[in-house]
């Protein structure tokens, strides 16, 4: 069969951090997607724009697509925030060249995208592997299960075809890395902390448990991920095409299948593969000694613990599926053993108050962690939270879903994440966080050494961040005065509504 394209583009189109860690995870579902399309068409340029300097300016990307011939551009729209640029960017797009694009925003925003970028041809919603090769073997587009697309060009009427059925991730190739132009590495503020390499490997998708406040276990159409990990010896081969030497295995949850866990673990050590990982866990690992032991001699080094509240009525309203107890006895037995345990919380919840918010340093201290995140409540769009919130009296959420109430506003909750921050990051914290990843063996000493040597950069980095936030406050005082950025755009608040 002839193929309908000979060369894509197939593009991560941000160049901003949103977080400290966007700015280094690479870009694994589009990964996914660029290597389903292997076999499909003659060559695939991946680029992601945070790793390509030269290619952020637009004219050096057109130029870039001219040269190589580019005849599909994949883009993918992912994020809520740098939503504008994006948008700007895909107008930019030669309107000659078929335009696709994907991700979380996409499937959201399906008839505002049309609307605001009347060059894109087809939208993919939903997980996007089998749809773009279904698009790419030339099937008509109306028998194509997962997309929508204009039916006559850009001012006809905009088709949605039926939802696709999720895909077993067992029927997917993982991600070929030889398609990387670079390779990613540990960054903060854009420096290089970490000169061993950082990788993501994704064994499974879905979740098996139903928190009410995550969407994690849903694909981007509110559709339930059913749990579906993959074969063991899939994941080693995997693991052996990567250089990096630390890898976060990117599940919702890794550890959900104790025998399976174990079975990973034996096969790295019998395979001799040298690296240390990350992974989000339960406090039901604590039920698995033998587990812990195994993931320990593979190289696990740091958990990932979603604890959110040390609230009973707060966990029980979030259906976490333990007691406050529970965490304090779970991790009497998580302290026996030699992991890095970072703790997610989550303040601001219905009923709760200042004092209960500032009581999450020390209970995080109180039971071990060695250091936090704790993030305002905040509703995605198909968050089972949402009606809650609604019947609530005095409680709100914004446009972009934090959750606040009478007594307690978005500028309120953000002073109280910042002493939460300071309580808990003392400078007798920051030694002990130094010493715990040094007797870890998460870093080497050449990793160590490394990083003492950018130090400087990054200190100095974080005071200048810090005095361009307090600088915006001032910005968007007097934004009324100022000159405002434009992008050609109507005038449409396009941020993340739910």
């Amino acid at each position: 069969m002839t193929q309908q394209y000979k060369h894509a583009l197939v593009l991560n189109p941000y160049i901003k951090e949103s977080s400290a860690a966007m700015g280094f995870f690479p870009p694994t579902g589009l990964e996914y997607v660029a290597t389903a399309m292997e076999g499909f068409i003659n060559r695939i340029s991946l680029i992601d724009l945070r790793q390509e300097k030269r290619l952020q300016n637009i004219e050096a990307l057109l130029k870039f697509i001219e040269d190589e011939d580019i005849d599909l551009i994949c883009v993918s729209c992912n994020w809520s925030y740098y939503f504008k640029e994006v948008i700007a960017l895909i107008n930019r797009m030669p309107s000659h060249i078929g335009l696709i694009v994907g991700g979380q925003q996409a499937t959201d925003y399906v008839e505002e995208l049309f609307k605001l970028c009347p060059n894109i041809r087809i939208i993919v919603r939903g997980e996007g592997e089998e749809s773009m090769q279904d698009i790419l073997n030339g099937i008509p587009l109306n028998e194509i299960q997962g997309i929508s697309y204009k039916e006559n060009g850009k001012d006809s009427r905009i088709i949605h075809n039926p939802a696709r059925p999720l895909t077993d991730i067992d029927n997917l190739h993982y991600p070929n890395r030889r398609l990387r132009r670079t390779s990613y590495y540990l960054k903060s503020k854009n420096i290089i902390l970490s000169n061993s390499g950082f990788d993501t490997v994704l064994t499974a998708r879905g979740c098996p448990f139903s928190c009410k406040f995550c969407t994690f276990n849903l694909n981007p159409l509110g559709q339930k991920r059913t749990y579906s990990a993959r074969k063991p010896e899939s994941i080693i081969e995997e693991l052996k095409t990567t250089d990096a030497k630390l890898i976060f295995m990117a599940d919702d949850n890794f550890f959900v299948n104790p025998k399976r866990v174990m079975e990973i673990c034996d096969l790295i050590v019998q395979e001799k593969i040298d690296k240390r990982f990350v992974a989000h866990a339960r406090l039901e690992i604590a039920k698995h000694p033998m587990m812990l032991e195994r993931a320990y001699e593979a190289g696990f080094r740091v958990m990932l613990m979603g604890i959110e509240s040390p609230h009973d009525r707060i966990l029980n309203m979030f259906n976490k599926g333990f007691t406050r107890s529970e965490i304090e006895r779970s991790f009497d037995v998580l302290r026996n053993y030699p992991f890095y345990y970072h703790g997610y919380f989550i303040y601001g919840n219905i009923s709760e108050t200042e004092e209960e918010m500032l009581f999450i340093p020390e209970f995080a201290d109180k039971i071990g962690l060695d250091s936090i995140s704790a993030q305002k409540l905040r509703l995605e769009k198909y968050s089972s939270m949402k009606e809650l919130i609604e019947e609530t009296p005095g409680y709100y959420y914004n446009t972009t879903g934090f959750v606040y109430s009478d007594t307690c506003s978005i500028d309120k909750l953000s002073e109280i994440g910042k002493k939460i921050k300071k309580r808990f990051y003392t400078s007798k914290r920051l030694i002990k966080i130094v010493k715990k990843l040094s007797t870890t063996g998460i870093f080497t000493k050449g990793d160590l050494k490394f990083f003492l040597l950018r130090l400087p950069m990054l200190v100095t980095k974080t005071i200048a961040r810090e005095f361009d936030k307090k600088t915006g406050k001032l910005r968007k005082r007097f934004r009324k005065y100022l000159p405002q950025r434009r992008y050609g755009l109507p005038e449409v608040d396009m941020r993340k509504k739910i």
